[in-house]
């Protein structure tokens, strides 16, 4: 066999000619499409992990105000109250985070704890009604759940 560039002749089976450096006899490493869930998982962890830190900004503000002291002539339940409602918003927050850190990651979990906060998250207007719906349009049909599970990496 002789190299279709520099003719040399080549001696045995190779993959290219180690006079002029032509490769032959390899194709092309094709270009693997990338998939809708794909282009767009890093930005949803993106948003999720935003999300988590727009939550938890309230919840450590409502949890610390019953220590400042200037409550005490509020009705005995509001201290409760307010670290009750400060405790679901760093709820929220370390659940978002993990979704969103779960998303950066791939972590095969990552997407229904996603799709949870998401249908959650719906109600919370206008920021969560956008992140809600932007999450369960790319994680909830059913051929994203295939596409996820193709791009997760093993937990």
């Amino acid at each position: 066999m002789f190299c279709d560039s520099c003719g040399t002749r080549l001696e045995g089976p190779t993959n290219f000619c180690p006079t002029c450096g032509r490769s032959f006899g390899v194709p092309a490493a094709a270009a693997v499409p990338r998939t809708r869930v794909a282009r767009h998982i890093r930005t949803l962890g993106i948003l999720w992990l935003v999300h988590a830190a727009l939550n938890l900004i309230p919840g450590l503000f409502l949890t610390s105000i019953p220590r400042w002291g200037f409550l005490d002539d509020a009705p005995p339940f509001v201290p409760g109250l307010l670290r009750g409602i400060g405790g679901v918003f760093l709820a929220v927050a370390v659940a978002g985070a993990l979704a969103g850190w779960g998303l950066m990651e791939r972590r095969p979990w990552a997407r229904m704890l996603a799709i949870v906060l998401g249908v959650l998250a719906l109600f919370k207007v206008p920021l969560g009604t956008a992140l809600g719906i932007y999450t369960l349009w790319v994680l909830a049909p059913a051929s994203s759940e295939a596409e996820y599970q193709s791009i997760a990496r093993p937990g």
